[in-house]
């Protein structure tokens, strides 16, 4: 099923790729993302605030699911997303990698001094790296808004209020 009209809509072009360095870019300008670990043999997701520290991605933790995944010796992915409504454009960024246990209190503390402050309170004195062995990303056109039928809270409306 090779649709000629398909294959050249918009919607089905290729979208380019971000290079390495633009995504460690994003990666750094941002403090919120989302990290995907292997828990009791299947997926989980949990938002963390994390800091870039010497090309990895750091964030801490207290006992419990999220910590017991980090440290299970299985990938890992990290995510991020954004939107710019001055140009409407969306991108997002992925790294893959593997998790370890921080407990050097030299880098705990070189951590900390770059701002590492948990948001959810309660003590986090885990701290878990992510090395990415893989990084990408990329970064494409949104479609303009529908004034008329798109959410109030969706952030493409910026652009038009």
């Amino acid at each position: 099923m090779n649709d000629p009209e398909i294959s050249s809509s918009p919607a089905h072009q290729e979208v380019p790729a971000l290079s390495f360095d633009a995504c460690w870019d994003l990666l750094a300008g941002e403090t919120i993302g989302r990290i995907g670990l292997i828990v009791d043999d299947h997926p989980e997701i949990f938002p963390v605030n994390y800091v870039l520290f010497h090309r990895t991605l750091v964030f801490r933790s207290s006992p419990g699911r999220k910590l017991w995944g980090a440290q299970a010796s299985r990938p890992a992915v990290l995510e991020i997303d954004g939107y710019d409504p001055g140009s409407s454009e969306a991108w997002s960024v992925v790294a893959r990698g593997d998790t370890e246990l921080i407990t050097d209190p030299e880098e705990t503390a070189q951590v900390d001094a770059l701002g590492l402050e948990p948001w959810q309170p309660g003590p986090k004195e885990n701290y878990i790296r992510l090395s990415p062995r893989a990084l990408t990303g990329r970064r494409f056109k949104v479609n303009p808004p529908d004034v008329w039928r798109t959410r109030i809270n969706d952030s493409r409306r910026a652009s038009f209020e």
